[in-house]
């Protein structure tokens, strides 16, 4: 079953009586040579999990490289479809469920063994940023994370310091994991097309965090402080977040080498690290 053919799409449309719904932001792929870019992303080796099957167009593909593919679907109207669609394949389990409130440690015990897996999905835009940051922040047995998402997110998550795009996530997503972009995916590739391109993201997820820092959540404060009011310094955002004076701020910045009026997309990981350090000794 050709699902990238907008023919198929159509007549499961029909056969299962379905409707797109945009508050779930379903947007099938239809593009063969995206899927073969994110199964080769992945990397796969053995198991994968899947967020947001769909009509199990990227399952397929997944399916044919994989000992094992667990795909977490949270729409109750796409079960029956896929398993109409993915009746062929024996080495597939679903999962009704929110992929925010599952228990993936559990899930990835269970279903893998705890063995290191690869993550693959095509991220409704709305709910793109929890999900990354669920899958990198509990710390899970994961090898490397390919999701379709909005291609601004992707910029963002993959930008240098220094650049315009550069913010929190980025900081969260470097710290945890190498990311780079594959490749860009224009609107019409998907099926209904969405107003925007998309991009898929790949991250590496790090044996251990790019910088070593003593206070994980005071160094995601800081950065949290950084980025919160992005036309203000880094001066006024730390005074404001902290509580801290300025006078006793501004010489602690200099003293660590860091100038006070700087913006906070203009600092690396490293010198976000010194902050947090030299804030604990004030």
């Amino acid at each position: 079953m050709n699902l990238t053919d907008i023919r198929v799409i159509r007549d499961i449309e029909k056969r299962f009586n379905f409707g797109f719904s945009k508050g779930l932001g379903q947007n099938f792929l239809l593009d063969s040579n995206v899927l073969d870019e994110i199964v080769d992303a992945a990397e796969i080796d053995s198991g994968v999990l899947e967020v947001g099957p769909g009509f199990g167009v990227l399952t397929q593909n997944l399916l044919q490289n994989a000992d094992k593919v667990v795909t977490v679907e949270l729409d109750h109207r796409l079960i029956p479809v896929l398993e109409y669609t993915l009746s062929d394949f024996d080495n597939l389990k679903i999962i009704e469920g929110d992929i925010l409130k599952l228990d993936l440690k559990d899930v990835i015990d269970k279903e893998f063994g705890g063995e290191k897996i690869s993550i693959a999905a095509n991220l409704p835009y709305y709910i793109t940023t929890p999900i990354i940051t669920k899958l990198i922040e509990e710390k899970l047995p994961i090898k490397n994370i390919v999701v379709m998402v909005q291609k601004e997110v992707a910029e963002r998550i993959a930008a240098k310091p220094g650049k315009k795009d550069f913010g929190a996530i980025s900081v969260l997503c470097q710290y945890y994991t190498n990311p780079r972009i594959v490749t860009i995916v224009p609107a019409n590739s998907f099926y209904p097309a969405p107003k925007v391109d998309s991009a898929v993201l790949c991250m590496e997820v790090l044996d251990k965090p790019s910088i070593e820092v003593s206070d994980e959540k005071l160094f995601f404060k800081v950065v949290k402080a950084a980025f919160s009011q992005r036309r203000k310094t880094l001066l006024n955002c730390l005074s404001s977040s902290f509580g801290i004076e300025k006078s006793v701020l501004s010489e602690m910045l200099s003293g660590i080498g860091i100038e006070p009026n700087i913006r906070g997309e203009k600092l690396d990981l490293s010198q976000f690290a010194k902050i947090t350090e030299a804030i604990k000794s004030i």
